[in-house]
């Protein structure tokens, strides 16, 4: 029995937001493939459509070298966007050299510039955002144990810390990328002391990981998985934060919200998990609208 083909057109417009919020995490440096038929958006065509329903401003995040250069270009050119700069935790152990595997047994897939090493990476990263006043954010760092063994994670932690150390050193905010590591990322931050304004990025932890939040002012971004049917874990960590420290993400073209999942995602689609985050809570749309805006300005500072 044949498969039907998997549906990569991109979803129509939701519905507008009463407010403008922030997609807090995006990859707009990663475009999908367009499907048959269709023209890639470009940046601009992207910027455009999040603003008609309700989402003016995003925070374009670069987490490897490439990346990072690009988000250093493109939010000095665009008044829509702040920018996060960091080396990712799986990019981390492939600059380290580390060459086992975690638990879905893909290989490492090293390229040319990781044989600069790690600290060269970090210390580029670091450039970055002293050269940049748009550069906002720190991340996504963190620790990814589904792809790494031993070495690599030696690596990620490494590289963790030393993100760490440079959002405090720079007064920025820090955006923490968490895979099957909320144990061990706990353990880093209590060690070397969260920054003041500490996010965790597609937030995927439990009740108990909220409530750790919650307590410690740490900001919770809430993305599509969000909407899954089956995520109630997710559903009931959500309501265990306080709405003044939630924000909302796409972490684009990643992790389209219900119905739309499998196919391309892009901050337009925002509204979709916003209206999903007042749902569970039991919340006024506009006020939940409202108090993001807020809380991502207190988090970024003003675009």
């Amino acid at each position: 029995m044949s498969r039907r083909p998997r549906d990569r057109t991109w979803p129509p417009d939701p519905e507008p937001l009463p407010f403008g919020v922030v997609d807090n995490h995006t990859h707009l440096d990663l475009d999908p493939e367009p499907a048959d038929g269709e023209v890639a958006p470009t940046l601009a065509d992207q910027l455009a459509r999040a603003a008609a329903v309700g989402v003016p401003r995003m925070v374009q995040i670069g987490c490897d070298l490439d990346a990072a250069r690009w988000t250093d270009r493109v939010v000095r050119e665009h008044e829509a966007l702040l920018g996060g700069v960091a080396i990712h935790p799986n990019e981390a152990t492939l600059f380290a050299g580390a060459t086992d595997v975690g638990p879905d047994g893909l290989p490492p897939r090293p390229r040319e510039e990781h044989a600069r090493g790690l600290a060269a990476a970090i210390a580029e990263i670091a450039e970055l955002a002293r050269g940049n006043d748009r550069i906002r954010v720190i991340g996504e760092t963190g620790l990814d144990l589904f792809r790494s063994g031993s070495d690599g994670r030696a690596a990620q932690v490494e590289s963790f810390r030393d993100h760490i150390a440079l959002a405090k050193e720079l007064g920025l905010a820090l955006q923490i990328h968490d895979r099957d590591a909320h144990a061990e990322v706990l353990e880093v931050l209590e060690r070397d002391g969260a920054p003041d304004r500490t996010v965790f990025h597609c937030f995927s932890g439990d009740a108990e990981l909220a409530r750790v939040c919650a307590e410690r002012g740490w900001f919770v971004s809430i993305a599509g998985p969000v909407t899954f049917t089956s995520n109630h874990e997710l559903r009931a960590a959500l309501r265990e934060v306080p709405l003044g420290q939630l924000l909302v993400e796409t972490d684009a073209p990643y992790l389209t919200p219900h119905p739309f999942r499998g196919r391309p995602n892009a901050p337009y689609l925002v509204p979709l998990t916003v209206r999903a985050v007042a749902e569970v809570l039991g919340i006024d749309l506009e006020r939940v609208c409202r108090t993001i805006a807020a809380t991502s300005e207190a988090v970024y500072g003003p675009w």
